[in-house]
């Protein structure tokens, strides 16, 4: 009797091992590594684009499409000069991907039909320089802009009434210039985005 003793005793303390389970990890160990999973979760989020309106949606930037651009400028009342109005079409026109991404501009001055034929034609192109040296101040390359003057050949409204007298909105709509803007050709250089000298950049940052 007294040598089993010894054996049941074994037994006994190998069955509380198994009922109390493996040993528990120590309570500072893991809180460290809790703590290290909760900041590399920080650093994810931070670095993940999210949506203003739905945090948990991650976003993605969308590409500026271009098209071209057809557009017309109205000398109405202004005649052969810009207008306020005129100038504020032409600085939003700056602002189209299409101009910006340097591709040809065509621009088709238009008269009424006051006045001979040639003196219209002259006229229509007064209109479209003016326009040309507008855009030119602000920046836009000249020799991607041609002219073409068109005179009175292409009316968009009729320049009298039915029984012959004189329309004068019809005429004042027909004095225009008209501006196409298109897409550069697919084999065209990327436009060049100036540098920083190495010691320049290095004194900004």
């Amino acid at each position: 009797m007294r040598a089993l003793l010894p054996a049941l005793t074994l037994c006994l303390a190998a069955a509380a091992c198994e009922q109390n389970g493996p040993e528990i990890p120590n309570s500072a160990q893991a809180a460290a590594e809790n703590a290290a999973v909760t900041a590399n979760e920080a650093v994810n989020a931070a670095q993940a684009p999210r949506s203003i309106l739905r945090p948990e949606v991650v976003t993605e930037p969308e590409e500026e499409k271009v098209e071209p651009v057809h557009a017309a400028i109205g000398f109405g009342t202004s005649g052969l000069k810009l207008d306020d109005a005129g100038r504020g079409a032409l600085d939003a026109l700056l602002d189209a991907p299409a101009m910006k991404a340097g591709g040809s501009i065509t621009l088709r001055g238009h008269s009424d039909t006051r006045g001979s034929d040639g003196d219209n034609r002259v006229a229509s192109r007064i209109r479209a320089e003016a326009v040309r040296d507008y855009l030119v101040k602000k920046g836009v390359a000249k020799d991607r802009i041609t002219l073409v003057a068109l005179g009175e050949t292409r009316p968009i409204a009729p320049n009298a009434h039915e029984d012959g007298t004189d329309d004068p909105e019809g005429r004042a709509k027909n004095r225009r210039v008209e501006i196409d803007i298109a897409l550069p050709p697919d084999d065209s250089p990327p436009p060049v985005v100036p540098t920083l000298p190495a010691e320049a950049k290095a004194q900004k940052e």
